[in-house]
């Protein structure tokens, strides 16, 4: 298959996985934790589309994971890379069951409740993405300070995922860790669907 085309597909897919995962996080995700029961009686409509958007990012994250093992596969650990992958879109897909519930929650806790499994479950999917990420970068081999971001973006999502599981203090430290995680994985990720829509194959 052509190794560009599977590079766009990879690069494009990214691209909409980094827009549907900032709505559904930041215009719905947030707005439920910060006012649960009023998002959910005054914003269903937007509620229920963050729900889409993250479905989409299932869907594309699939698509990246196919096309990646497309390009890579004959790396030895190319395949490890794509398991890693696929799982964290298996943990993130089932983790969405949980939001729908919240829409039928009639108190604010209840709301929350289903929100704060929805987050441990796709805590857990995203330790096995940054395993994903780190493997990503050797077998890749995008531009060096690419491979340092996804590199450091891979362990720091590991790192986030086992603190918040080992620290009963953890919200305390909860905006440090969110800038060692979105720092290096905003940089290394989007240059990479960059490098791979301009670059990778050619």
């Amino acid at each position: 298959m052509n190794i560009r085309f599977l590079a766009k597909t990879a690069g494009i897919s990214y691209i909409v996985i980094f827009f549907a995962a900032i709505f559904a996080n930041f215009f719905v995700l947030e707005a439920l934790l910060a006012t649960p029961l009023e998002t959910v009686q005054n914003n269903e409509i937007t509620v229920r589309f963050g729900i889409v958007a993250f479905l989409l990012t299932v869907f594309f994250d699939v698509i990246v994971a196919w096309a990646l093992f497309e390009m890579y596969k004959e790396h030895v650990f190319t395949r490890l890379s794509t398991y890693l992958r696929i799982m964290h879109a298996a943990i993130m897909g089932a983790a969405i069951f949980a939001l729908p519930l919240a829409l039928k929650a009639t108190t604010a806790d209840a709301i929350l409740h289903q929100v704060e499994a929805f987050n441990n479950m796709w805590l857990i999917g995203l330790f096995f993405f940054g395993g994903h990420l780190i493997l990503l970068a050797r077998i890749a081999k995008p531009p060096k300070w690419i491979m340092i971001f996804l590199t450091l973006a891979g362990i720091m999502y590991m790192v986030d995922t086992v603190a918040h599981f080992i620290m009963p203090n953890y919200s305390e430290y909860a905006d440090v860790f969110l800038m060692l995680v979105a720092i290096p994985s905003i940089l290394g990720e989007m240059a990479f669907a960059i490098w791979l829509l301009l670059k990778a194959g050619k």
